[in-house]
This record gives C-alpha cells, structure tokens and sequence, in this order.
C-alpha cells in the first residue's frame, strides 16, 4: 500500500484542483468548437488540445526551463512564429482587388478604430500604457500580430491575448452577421457591385515591392511582419519562385500554424492563466471586435455619401483582419437578400488591407511604447 500510495502521489490526479480541471475543460470546449461546428479548426483544434496538455499538473510545460513544451514556446515568446505565418499568408493571397479598387483600403484602415479603442479601454481598465498597447492590437482580430506585439510589449499577458484574439477571429461567423445586419438597410445590402477590373502582372509584382517599402517606412517596428507579408506575396506572383510560393502557403504555414497554436494553448496553466486580468482581455477582445467591425461598415456608409458608384457598405466589415473568414461572412451575408450578389472577391479588398492595417497599428504602437 505504502508503493501504491507514493506511485499515486506521483501521478497528476494527486495534484489535481478545480483551476485546472475548468482549463481542461475549456480546452475540451475549442476541440469540440474547431471538431463539430467547424469553427476554426486548424487554430482551436491544436489550440484547445495545448490547453489540455498545458494543465494536466505534473506534466513538463511550457514554464519548466529545458523542457520540450519550453522549448517550442520560444518561438512565441520570441515573436519568431508570426512573421513565419505572414510569410505563408502573403503566398496566398491574391491583392488583386485590392490593386483594382485601391480606394477600399481605406476600410481595413478604418477598422482598425478597433484597435485604439481597445487601447483607451485597456487603460480605463487599470492596465498599463505599455500593457493597454499589446491589448489593444486584439482589436484587428489579428492572432499572429496579437501574439507578435504582446511578446514584444508585454509578455506575461500572450498567453490571454492570443487566446482572446483566436477566440474571436473564430466566432466571426457568429459575431459579425448581427452587427451587419443592425448598421445596414435592407437596400444597402442589395446593392451589386461591378466586377473589378483586370490587374497586369506588372501590378501585382510592383505592389508588394512598393507596398513594403511604403509601410514599413511608417512602421518600422513591424518590418519584421510586413517583409514577410510581401516576400510571400512576391514569391507568389513573380511566376519564377513557385515552389518557394508553394512551400510558404502549404507546408510551412501548416507546421508553424500547428505550433503556434499547440504552444500558446499550453501556455494557459491555470495558476499563470486564471486571474481577473484574463477575464478583463476577454471583455475587452469581444468590446474590440465589435467595434472593428462597426467602424468599417460605418467608413463603407460614409464613402457612399461621396461615391457616384456606391459600393456595398457590408464589405466594411470585412476591414478587420480575420482573413479570409470575415470576407466570407460578407458574402453570405449578401446572398441571403439578392442570390446574384458575389461580394467575396470586393470583401477580400478591405480583409487584406485590413492585414497590413493592423501590422501597421502594432509596429506604431511598438515604435512609440517599445522604447
């Protein structure tokens, strides 16, 4: 009995509590969202299995110095992953509306409102100018530039920031629809728009090499994400580097994407992860993304004061940064009042400039609160 009762007291079940079985169970909660409503399921799924494996105690995490899980999480806390991601996301995407129509990346700026109100309430909310700073950039619904800026300002919180800023990038299929449907009429949602017109492949290889140079002049504390962003769309549309293109949107974003999401939910032990501070994140994420999202169908209505072609105040929405989800949204949003309405391809537009827009946001902020 005595070999028993040591073997026993050398198992996790001893050293279970109340904080770390509600972490589990909310870890269980993202596989079960990700798994069976489809709700983000490459970032829950490893997401919620980290947080699993994070709070099983007595297990080597990611706090143990030399462990495996320690290890894996110094690419998070190092903001090495989310220039990695923005390499892919740059091999994937297709900036030719937005090359076509240029005046709709002043939607994905516009949504970035998001950002500072999240900064002002995070500060209303007792955290620091510097804390309130990496808090704020939830407010683009943006997970890899969430993670990049907290590790840079404030990297006791990326643990709640990342798991806030994931949380909402995957309800936006539920967040959204509502919002939309308050801030437009029925005739605006109707409205069809013309298919853009041809971008040259000129344009597009000239895009990602101005548009670097461009931002991160502004913001040169976001180099490291806005050069990763257009390398990957260069290697994309140059047409000379496909297997390079290839590679950065299939499997090194997968890998990356899977790490990340593994080590930031294993990051979320309950005794760092349970405390009042994380619950104020999670207030002010939902606060933030509501607010994003408000500010660019608000922007879109504006324009449409001033525009002889009006373009559909729905794709505004599509300015936050949940690539290319929020977009989708839009488009089934618009379906469900005129069946010939295709709003993707204009509601990519604002989505990724909203990418560049919170990139930029983080490097301003990092620019004037990192020093």
């Amino acid at each position: 009995m005595a070999e028993l009762t040591q073997f026993y007291q050398t198992t996790a079940f001893a050293q279970m509590d109340w904080s770390f079985a509600i972490m589990i169970v909310i870890g269980l909660v993202f596989v079960w969202l990700g798994i069976s409503k489809d709700y983000e399921p490459l970032l829950l799924v490893p997401i919620g299995f980290g947080i699993v494996l994070g709070n099983i105690p007595g297990s080597l995490g990611v706090y143990v110095q030399g462990s495996v899980l320690n290890q894996l999480y110094f690419g998070v806390q190092h903001g090495l992953y989310p220039p990695l991601i923005f390499l892919g996301i740059g091999a994937m995407t297709d900036f030719s509306t937005l090359i076509a129509n240029p005046k709709l990346i002043l939607l994905g700026a516009a949504a970035q409102f998001g950002i500072f109100a999240t900064f002002i309430g995070a500060i209303y909310l007792g955290f620091s100018v510097v804390e309130a700073g990496a808090i704020g950039i939830i407010g683009g619904a943006d997970g890899p530039t969430s993670i990049f800026l907290s590790s840079k300002l404030a990297p006791h919180l990326v643990g709640p920031i990342a798991i806030a800023a994931y949380s909402y990038m995957a309800l936006v299929p539920v967040i959204q629809p509502p919002i939309i449907k308050l801030l437009t009429t029925k005739k605006e949602r109707v409205i069809k728009m013309k298919t853009p017109r041809l971008v040259s492949k000129r344009e597009k290889i000239l895009f990602p090499v101005i548009g670097a140079i461009v931002t991160i002049s502004i913001a040169p504390g976001a180099s490291a994400l806005l050069g990763m962003l257009f390398l990957g769309n260069i290697l994309k549309e140059s047409g000379v580097t496909e297997r390079l293109a290839n590679t950065a949107r299939n499997a090194l974003i997968d890998i990356v994407t899977i790490v990340l999401g593994f080590a930031v939910g294993a990051s979320t032990q309950a005794d760092y992860f349970l405390r009042f501070d994380s619950v104020k994140i999670f207030a002010l994420g939902a606060f933030s993304f509501c607010i994003a999202t408000a500010a660019g169908l608000l922007f879109a209505k504006l324009m449409n004061l001033f525009l002889k072609e009006k373009i559909n105040p729905m794709i505004g929405a599509a300015g936050v940064s949940a690539v290319p989800d929020s977009a989708r949204v839009v488009h089934t949003v618009g379906r469900q009042y005129n069946r010939t309405n295709f709003l993707l391809m204009h509601a990519m537009a604002p989505n990724v400039s909203g990418v560049i827009g919170s990139a930029v946001a983080a490097g301003v902020l990092l620019g004037i609160l990192g020093n």
